[in-house]
């Protein structure tokens, strides 16, 4: 199935949603040339990121809008207030917001309600996007997706391990690290929570490497994301540890997709961004065009996990940049 055939289904599927009508929703937003704006926290370069991206410019060429990705030059919460602020000041006719920190985003994301501007919430928000009076969130549970890694990691044996979290006050990673740590113990194993800097990447893999040596009993690190596995996995390599420790992460990357075919990874927890960044777009399409709402989060995106069993085709997948 090409992409394209998948941005049909996605189109059908919020038709089928909305009740809308999908050429005069197109018509009525090219007419308006209809302007959206997207905040996130995590840069177009990242794996992850990108392909939310891609999703916002799949759904930009399908409606005829326009739509414009920004996100701070590093995890910065008050660099990406700011640029919430900036686009609420530019009167766009949407505003899409990852919200990764209630507390420093809330006040800029109410200024944007309070401006009579749509806002849709991704990735991360999905327990405080209603009290900000945004319109719906579009992505996965993430202590549910963090129960589901827990669940299949003590399936595969093991019993003490690191939740390693790559970006410290991340609310949704929290959960995510939350929910496996609750899935882990209820399975009589152990977690270690080990936060590292992503912006000294040799530091990150010297840290985990050390808590390794530190306690022999680790047999298995949960990373919270494809950032944090790369340096997990060098440094179990460098602690002489490949195979005797287990290694997860949430979300895809080339190099996690690659570990995963090797056999040196146990699976990705996949929250499917692309979807992230498309649905979003078609939704406030529709709300400023045609009325429409959604009465419920959209908790569709994830998880899912990639496996042996899967990842063959993910990878090609991987090629279109859609996954």
């Amino acid at each position: 199935m090409t992409h394209l055939v998948r941005r049909a289904c996605l189109l059908l599927l919020l038709l089928a949603t909305s009740g809308a009508g999908l050429a005069t929703a197109t018509a009525t937003a090219q007419d308006a040339q209809l302007r959206f704006v997207v905040v996130s926290h995590g840069q177009a370069s990242d794996p992850f990121w990108s392909v939310v991206q891609r999703g916002t410019e799949a759904a930009e060429e399908d409606l005829g809008v326009t739509v414009e990705y920004q996100a701070p030059t590093t995890y910065d919460m008050v660099a990406m207030s700011q640029l919430i602020d900036a686009a609420v000041a530019s009167q766009p006719d949407g505003l899409v917001v990852s919200i990764p920190d209630a507390e420093a985003l809330s006040p800029s994301i109410r200024r944007a309600v309070e401006a009579g501007i749509p806002v849709i919430s991704i990735n991360s928000g999905s327990d405080v996007a209603a009290d900000l009076g945004v319109l719906t969130h579009v992505g996965q549970t993430e202590k549910e997706a963090g129960i589901g890694g827990g669940e299949r990691m003590a399936e595969a044996g093991v019993t003490n391990s690191i939740c390693l979290i790559h970006e410290a006050g991340n609310a949704g990673l929290e959960e995510r690290c939350a929910g496996y740590t609750e899935a882990m113990t209820a399975a009589g194993g152990t977690v270690e929570q080990l936060v590292v800097d992503l912006n000294n990447p040799t530091e990150a893999t010297q840290r985990v490497q050390a808590a390794l040596s530190a306690n022999a009993e680790i047999n298995g690190i949960m990373a919270l994301g494809p950032t944090g596995a790369v340096p997990a996995m060098q440094a179990i390599e460098a602690a002489g540890k490949t195979g005797a420790v287990q290694i997860a992460t949430f979300d895809l990357s080339p190099e996690v997709l690659e570990a995963i075919q090797a056999g040196t990874m146990l699976f990705a927890i996949d929250q499917q961004q692309y979807e992230q960044g498309y649905l979003p777009i078609i939704l406030l399409n529709l709300y400023v065009t045609n009325a429409n709402t959604i009465a419920n989060p959209i908790l569709m995106t994830g998880p899912g996990f990639v496996t042996a069993d899967n990842v063959e085709e993910v990878i090609d997948l991987t090629a279109e940049g859609t996954r």
